[in-house]
């Protein structure tokens, strides 16, 4: 585990960077104290798109150890609404200062005129909406002059104007957009558990050659429905999951979240030990058979 890159074969010219976890700041005390040999460490855009102060300080100190990927909230790639660049300068600033190797944010709306909700609105899986994320996401990688990674976000609800199964719709907007996914394995299984499809079916028909990332989580099941809440250890059902996609897709750089009920450092670093267990034990097993 060090900062720089492993020599694993890359996708969409993208490396593999491991198994790390998110940069929060309960931990950033261990962390910089201790330097211990996460591969890669993912911030919050947002958190960290200031003029100055601590959070850049404590993004320096990082930045001093460990290999930095930003994840965004507030893209919007699916709004209505024109694209923010006032939003966009701010975020390509930071990606200079990162050297980030790609950018995420979610395959969601964010925003309508005059208001910001703050919350990963689903979109309809209509070919309209394909076509609109799709030119948007080419304007932003464009112009961020960066690969972005659109994640697949949980949902509690459907459209009746969706003429597209989720993973068709996924699939259709990275390929015409020619983006990345950063796939959410546990948002999978919490929208096959809620909507009740099947989780392996989307997994398997996602163009694997663009999946650059992939998040695991854990989740808070009410009985009739699962919440995506990041705030408990993943699920046997979706490390399960991670094991088929890396099975079937190779070594992906992996991040664990955990962003409510924070536990100690160590815990969450079982999370992300015990996925590059997986993808070590998958790898000995490709290379025996």
């Amino acid at each position: 585990m060090t900062k720089t890159d492993t020599q694993r074969p890359a996708r969409l010219g993208l490396p593999d960077l491991g198994c790390g976890i998110g940069f929060r700041i309960p931990h950033y005390a261990h962390v910089f104290d201790t330097k211990p040999a996460v591969d890669f460490l993912e911030i919050i855009s947002e958190n960290f798109m200031v003029d100055g102060g601590l959070p850049l300080k404590n993004l320096d100190r990082a930045l001093a150890d460990w290999r930095v990927v930003q994840h965004g909230v507030s893209l919007g790639i699916g709004a209505s609404t024109p694209l923010d660049w006032d939003y966009l300068r701010r975020l390509k600033a930071l990606t200079r200062h990162t050297g980030t190797p790609w950018l995420t944010d979610h395959l969601c709306w964010t925003r309508v005129p005059g208001a910001d909700l703050h919350d990963l609105m689903p979109l309809p899986y209509t070919e309209e909406a394909v076509h609109h994320v799709a030119e948007r996401v080419r304007i932003v990688q464009d112009f961020l002059e960066l690969r972005v990674g659109l994640e697949n976000t949980s949902s509690y609800l459907t459209y009746r104007a969706s003429t597209l199964s989720e993973w068709e719709f996924v699939s259709a907007i990275a390929t015409e957009g020619d983006c990345g996914i950063l796939l959410d394995v546990n948002n999978v299984y919490v929208s096959a558990y809620n909507h009740g499809f099947d989780a392996y079916t989307y997994l398997e028909a996602l163009p694997h050659e663009r999946i650059v990332q992939i998040h695991l989580a854990g989740h808070t099941n009410k009985g009739a429905y699962i919440l995506d809440t990041h705030s408990d250890f993943v699920v046997d059902r979706v490390w399960e999951l991670y094991r088929h996609v890396i099975s079937r897709v190779g070594d992906v750089t992996t991040l664990v979240e955990w962003d409510a009920d924070i536990p100690e450092f160590d815990t969450l670093w079982g999370e992300a030990k015990k996925a590059a267990a997986i993808r070590d034990a998958v790898r000995a097993e490709s290379h025996g058979a």
